[in-house]
């Protein structure tokens, strides 16, 4: 499901719930962190920056990853990294062209595979 604008845009999973599971996509980092892959589309030029925090209940903030090299072209491949489970904002922009959504964040047992520690 595509949420967004021409302008901007990015791809939500089935009923807003993304799922860490056994098996599943995605990561548990050295600090028990979960990173997930985010796909966004855009016509906007700039580099794209994203926000997001807790709704639910206190946690640091929404933490991504946005690679360089992007900013001409319509695709932009992007990491989140979620502190703690629960419910997130998540904004993601370039320059006026916003796109803001919910996100219930889940792990099941022990979640996806751990990232050693470097």
């Amino acid at each position: 499901m595509w949420i967004g604008t021409e302008a901007l845009k990015t791809g939500l999973p089935p009923k807003g719930e993304l799922v860490f599971e056994p098996g599943g996509a995605g990561s548990v980092l050295a600090d028990g962190a979960l990173r997930r892959k985010f796909l966004w589309m855009h016509q906007a030029r700039g580099r794209l920056q994203i926000s997001g925090r807790r709704l639910d209940g206190d946690a640091p903030p929404l933490q991504s990853v946005v690679p360089e090299g992007f900013e001409a072209q319509d695709i932009q491949p992007t990491s989140l990294i979620f502190p703690t489970t629960g419910c997130w904002e998540v904004t993601g922009r370039i320059g006026e062209h916003r796109v803001t959504f919910v996100l219930r964040v889940v792990k099941i047992g022990d979640g996806p595979a751990r990232v050693p520690e470097v």
